[in-house]
């Protein structure tokens, strides 16, 4: 079979040759881009033959939409779709009970799905505190964080699908006796490497913070108060770490909990490792991202988005994230149960970056956000169309009748959206990543492959500039050195179109994930980048701002905070990105 190639950039090729692609004993590459596309397309395509549906054709549909970047799926379905051990998924949030046996039994089963090339949430709220007796046997407990620290360890021994190493969020309560040591637990560099923190925040605690009162910390089995803290005490130490390395996140638990679309199959207090899928214990998620890049149409010699093709692309990607869940194969069969019963799936968007300069609107700018509104409530209004038709042909997902949408909304998916930070996929696409800004105009992904670095200038950035009478070859020494447009000659309504994730104000950031995070059903994922001046109080502010805006979580970054980094700006020579 003769199978047309996809118009790839450089470093997409170096991704996929290094990680996807299938390969010979002798490790040649044994599929091309394109042959991989088409591996996936059949895999998941197969689902359709559950329903009387057009398998072969199906797969036309998939390939196109993969092939021409207008849509990928999360890397485990690229990497393992039409293979002997298909596991799917990406996001999985796993129980963590107060015993010993179920410790290990945890760490066995998050074992075995980074090595299918899954990321583990898990929640050690239940855990008893450090010092706590241990009933009738001798000796005290060592309290969640020594749990963390084994779990990170045996993440260390193991890739993702033999391909990347495994991932996980590690969420305490705010209410958990041990919150402090959580809070303070990645201060020494190089601790704890494997894991997100995030701290699980009520309401109830923020008030506490705005009212200057004091709060109380519960024992997790008995909820007796263990002691009573200044809430600012806490708050300020959280700002102050977060300002520091960067850990811990927060996630907003009754946010959570109020968009539970099936409040009756459980509480959820964990999402999965990148904050962006809410889950309940044992439960996994499939997710998609659309290349909003691609989403656009020229007329009358300026760039405009086409929403017909936005409309297609949704709907023909959520028929894709559907029928992942029934070709999937579950590592755990409790994950099979729950995600069978609620059919929870997670499309979202890269490329926002590259569609604002193509559209010559700043991001740090109202229309911008106004854009963003309108576009995300657009895809949730055409996902959600596309699920209740998923519906009429196929049935509801089982716990509809206990689910916010019953009786009025028959849906075939408890949850259609999740915005994926698209770290990988969206370099396969050539896009910019989610819905951040781009970190520069030129710039550096160190040690991305093997400890081989990526550069790489922004395509859509040497292209709008020269729509816009400006020849890049002007400002290119400039631009690969510094990797923004700041101290160049440009006049400003120019630079403000190119601006770069920090030398855009935090509160701006912050306005584009309310405005997405309004019309997602899952959650968003987004790091919000400081300035090096950013001061720890601030940073508290942040968060503050996050909480009353009705984020479901928050993470920051402030530059220069961290030792080890991924991006750099500027580029050590002159590269093609073509």
């Amino acid at each position: 079979m003769i199978v047309e190639e996809p118009n790839l950039h450089a470093n997409a090729l170096r991704v996929l040759q290094s990680r996807y692609l299938l390969r010979e004993q002798d490790n040649r590459a044994a599929e091309t881009p394109g042959g991989l596309f088409r591996r996936v397309a059949q895999a998941v395509a197969q689902a359709e033959l559950q329903y009387g549906g057009d398998a072969e054709s199906c797969a036309d549909i998939f390939f196109t939409l993969m092939n021409d970047l207008l849509f990928l799926p999360n890397s485990p379905t690229l990497m393992n779709a039409g293979m002997e051990r298909q596991q799917l998924s990406a996001c999985f949030v796993l129980p963590v009970d107060d015993s010993i046996d179920s410790i290990f039994t945890t760490l066995r089963q998050a074992a075995l799905i980074h090595q299918s090339g899954g990321g583990t949430g898990l929640n050690f709220s239940k855990i008893r505190p450090a010092g706590d007796p241990l009933g009738p046997e001798p000796g005290r407990a060592t309290g969640p964080l020594s749990f963390i620290k084994i779990f990170d360890a045996a993440t260390d021994k193991i890739r993702q699908g033999g391909k990347r190493r495994g991932a996980n969020m590690g969420i305490l309560d705010i209410t958990h006796p041990d919150i402090a040591a959580f809070i303070t637990a990645k201060k020494e560099p190089g601790t704890i490497t494997n894991f997100n923190l995030s701290v699980g925040i009520t309401d109830a605690f923020m008030r506490a913070v705005e009212a200057n009162t004091s709060w109380s910390l519960l024992h997790p089995a008995s909820g007796n108060v263990a002691q009573e803290i200044p809430a600012r005490e806490l708050w300020n130490l959280l700002a102050e770490m977060a300002w520091e390395s960067g850990d811990p996140g927060i996630v907003f638990l009754d946010r959570i909990e109020e968009a539970n679309p099936v409040p009756a199959a459980g509480r959820i207090n964990c999402t999965n490792p990148c904050g962006e899928v809410p889950l309940l214990p044992f439960e996994a998620c499939n997710l998609g991202s659309v290349n909003l890049a691609k989403m656009i149409l020229r007329e009358n010699d300026r760039w405009k988005i086409d929403w017909n093709k936005l409309e297609t692309t949704v709907k023909t990607a959520i028929r894709f994230l559907d029928d992942v869940i029934d070709v999937n194969a579950y590592i755990l069969p409790q994950t099979e149960t729950v995600v069978k019963a609620n059919r929870k799936i997670g499309l979202g968007v890269m490329g926002w970056a590259d569609l604002l300069m193509r559209l010559r609107i700043p991001y740090a700018s109202d229309e911008a956000v106004a854009l963003g509104k309108k576009l995300m409530q657009f895809i949730r209004e055409k996902s959600h169309e596309a699920s209740a038709a998923l519906a009429a042909e196929r049935g509801v997902f089982p716990n509809w009748p206990e689910s916010k949408y019953y009786p009025g909304t028959r849906m075939r998916n408890a949850t259609c959206t999740a915005i994926a930070p698209t770290g990988t996929i969206s370099v396969i696409a050539g896009a910019s990543s989610s819905i951040e800004p781009v970190f520069a105009l030129a710039f550096r992904r160190e040690h991305a492959l093997g400890g081989a670095d990526l550069e790489e200038i922004n395509p859509v950035f040497a292209e709008t500039l020269g729509e816009m009478g400006i020849a890049y070859e002007d400002i290119s020494t400039h631009v690969m050195q510094e990797g923004t447009l700041a101290g160049t000659a440009l006049p400003p309504e120019i630079k403000q179109v190119f601006l770069t994730a920090y030398e855009i104000d935090p509160s701006r950031h912050l306005l584009h994930q309310s405005v997405f995070q309004q019309f997602t059903d899952n959650a968003v994922s987004k790091t919000i980048n400081l300035p090096a001046k950013t001061t720890v109080a601030e940073t508290g502010a942040i968060f503050m701002q996050a909480w009353k805006l009705g984020l479901k979580g928050i993470t920051v970054f402030r530059e220069g905070s961290r030792g080890q980094v991924v991006l750099r700006p500027g580029i050590s020579c002159k590269v093609c990105s073509t």
